[in-house]
């Protein structure tokens, strides 16, 4: 069983564009030390941690007494992401921003989350939501990438010399219209350019935010397998939604095969075995809270399972020979689809078939 997180931000207001005060406006002023005790008190039956952005949700102010509440739940801080987006000072981004003391500001901002991670054992992702464009010509392109992957290769070497691993998370677009790492290919094209700048690239990976992954049509367990094979698999942000947007809905309620397979995947390449989590990223909008994110864990437990009972021998001849029918069949077993139910559709449909027959008059 992976060790878990979940985002705190799954317990905020959720506003969108369209309800500024958000569907959840009684805990728009909660504290998040409040907040932290909130969530523990709901989940720490199902849940092993809480991941926080620096600065807005946890920083050199409130960790302390945040890490105090997590402790008396049993629970842990395992990830701290970057957490600029948000503030419009940086609304041109942060690694990218035309101006050069708001570049180095944000920078040094993001090292500071860095060491508060390493004080406190935990790592770090970068998640450039604002790191890009959202009209043509609006971007010397090449001048953007440089300033980007030298700003990440500064926040890795800074990271590295803390023991902090950092999690690269793709997405295509929001709050950017055209985030510049926006698929899993520019997330690993990141990677060689800092490596390229002389920078140890060993504890910089990727985070797979499946949402993120699904509004771009790229498939799950593929791209974890690849990555798992390259040694950049870092950490996962479990979720769904309808595939357009970022829905951040809970886990197993559109892509179930897709999911099934991933779960199916992440058992096989060893996933967990060196401390790897199951984080989840989900921002129920007009759903209980505390609800929503344990629906989300008891569905992927469920699923986790499932990939557990498939048939290992039948799904490697099956993927032996690229056998699509056969790698059906290994999987749909285990939801009950067996030779015993193929039997019985055969006979009903014989019966029903004769049925037919008796009825057609002569």
């Amino acid at each position: 069983m992976l060790k878990n997180s979940v985002g705190v931000w799954a317990f905020g207001p959720a506003v969108t564009r369209f309800v500024p005060p958000g569907y959840h406006q009684e805990v728009t002023d909660e504290p998040m030390v409040d907040k932290t005790g909130r969530v523990c008190e709901g989940l720490n039956d199902i849940l092993d941690g809480l991941e926080y952005h620096y600065p807005g949700e946890v920083n050199e102010e409130n960790a302390q007494e945040i890490l105090s509440v997590l402790s008396e739940h049993e629970m842990d801080l395992p990830v701290i992401a970057a957490g600029l987006h948000p503030d419009p000072t940086y609304g041109k981004g942060a690694l990218i921003n035309p101006d050069e003391k708001l570049r180095r500001q944000g920078i040094d901002t993001l090292k500071r989350g860095i060491e508060l991670a390493g004080e406190i054992g935990a790592n770090f992702i970068i998640w450039p939501g604002a790191e890009g464009y959202n009209y043509a010509f609006q971007r010397p392109y090449a001048e953007a990438w440089r300033a980007f992957t030298e700003g990440v290769a500064e926040l890795t070497d800074h990271a590295n010399e803390r023991g902090v691993k950092v999690f690269l998370e793709h997405k295509n677009s929001e709050p950017a219209m055209k985030i510049l790492m926006r698929n899993i290919g520019m997330s690993l094209f990141t990677i060689q350019k800092v490596k390229a700048l002389g920078v140890d690239t060993s504890n910089l990976l990727i985070n797979m935010d499946w949402q993120h992954l699904i509004m771009n049509g790229e498939p799950l367990a593929e791209y974890a397998d690849l990555l798992a094979m390259e040694g950049k698999l870092g950490h996962q942000h479990a979720n769904d939604g309808w595939g357009a947007f970022d829905d951040d809905n809970v886990v197993g309620t559109n892509f179930f095969v897709q999911t099934l397979e991933l779960a199916q995947t992440l058992q096989d390449v060893g996933y967990g075995e060196n401390g790897e989590l199951l984080g989840y990223d989900l921002y129920p909008y007009t759903e209980d809270q505390i609800g929503a994110v344990r629906r989300a864990i008891l569905q992927w437990e469920y699923i986790y399972d499932l990939a557990a009972r498939i048939d290992r021998e039948a799904l490697r001849e099956a993927k032996a020979d690229a056998d699509a029918l056969a790698g059906q069949r290994a999987f749909y077993e285990v939801l009950g689809m067996d030779s015993g139910y193929e039997s019985e559709v055969i006979d009903r449909r014989r019966e029903a078939k004769a049925q037919r027959s008796q009825e057609t008059p002569k």
